[in-house]
């Protein structure tokens, strides 16, 4: 998947007639209105600060594009379509539902240069959407998919962990079928309990038990586990920090930590090192992990928390990570050294 700069333009809810229980999108992206006249100005301040080389989308982010008035998402894409033909920026990426993908939007889209589909699968287990109030069930999210890929759309799956029902077993198989459906990358959001919401009020009622910010990120890193593995990228874990998320403000329980995606990234590398340290004896011994330069923190985890796990237990002498740029990303190799 090409690796791209975004430029977010979030529209909270606008597209969306749907109530589904975890959502409240002002709280999630911090705005309270959207004003389409003011779309302008926010990409001229944004594309004042754009620099380096990777290319560039503007980002329609927020409720489900494909789902609001018309005339508004298509004046929207004429605006991002004017900073294409200026040579600002190569195309545009939208965020929809599954049951909002159509043969006649696709379409429209693919006119105005739409070049990445984000696509809000959340689930392919439909008890899981049934008990979230989706409205829409698994067979939408394939055939949604199937006909991105078919208008040669890069596609994103979007997956939420600690929905209503699921288990760490349902998400990894939706995972899985998000690679099935040919993803070209995925996004991962730990469910976040906001005030105002269903299921806020399932929380305080007893019937749903929101996962802890250390649950969150375990479940988060078995699916990540699953992308990682067929080499698909993982755009993100958990959600931007909206103003509500930073200060705390709407956010009753769940995975909202902001550093939930670090802690997920380290647990997958402590798995990766413990799967080569079962098989080996290295008690008493130092233990060398070399690792792409980007994923050395990663691997030592915070504060360490992985270095001090694996010395403890495994009976290690010691243990340095090591930078190696002719490492693949997301893999480890390691060294059993005798010497002090």
């Amino acid at each position: 998947m090409k690796k791209h700069r975004n430029i977010p333009i979030f529209i909270p809810h606008i597209g969306c007639p749907n109530a589904c229980v975890f959502c409240n999108q002002r709280k999630i992206s911090g705005r309270q209105s959207f004003d389409i006249t003011r779309v302008r100005d926010e990409l001229d301040t944004a594309f004042a600060t754009v620099d380096g080389n990777a290319p560039v989308q503007i980002a329609y982010f927020g409720g489900s594009f494909t789902g609001i008035d018309r005339e508004d998402m298509i004046a929207l894409l004429a605006i991002a379509s004017e900073y294409i033909d200026a040579g600002k920026c190569e195309s545009v990426r939208i965020s929809t539902r599954p049951d909002y993908i159509t043969a006649e939007i696709l379409d429209i889209l693919r006119a105005y240069r739409v070049g990445t589909i984000e696509l809000g699968i959340q689930s392919t287990d439909d008890r899981v959407l049934a008990a979230s109030k989706r409205g829409h069930n698994a067979e939408d999210a394939f055939r949604a998919a199937a006909l991105v890929k078919e208008y040669g759309f890069e596609l994103v799956g979007q997956m939420m962990v600690g929905l209503p029902t699921a288990t760490a077993e349902s998400e990894i198989e939706t995972a899985r079928a998000i690679v099935r459906m040919g993803a070209d990358g995925a996004r991962i959001y730990p469910a976040v309990v906001f005030e105002d919401t269903a299921l806020a009020e399932m929380t305080r009622s007893g019937s749903y038990e929101p996962l802890t910010t250390e649950t969150s990120a375990v479940r988060a890193a078995a699916v990540l586990g699953v992308f990682l593995e067929q080499n698909i990228p993982v755009i993100r874990i958990g959600l931007q920090s909206g103003e509500s998320l930073v200060s705390g403000d709407g956010v009753l329980a769940g995975g909202y930590h902001p550093a939930v995606g670090e802690m997920a990234y380290a647990l997958y590398f402590r798995a990766l090192l413990e799967k080569e340290l079962r098989t080996l004896d290295a008690r008493g011994k130092n233990l060398l992990v070399f690792v792409h330069p980007a994923d050395i923190s990663k691997t030592i985890g915070q504060r360490g928390a992985n270095k001090d796990y694996l010395i403890t237990r495994y009976g290690l002498t010691g243990l340095k990570v090591v930078p190696d740029g002719n490492m693949m990303k997301n893999t480890v190799r390691i060294h059993i050294s005798d010497l002090k």
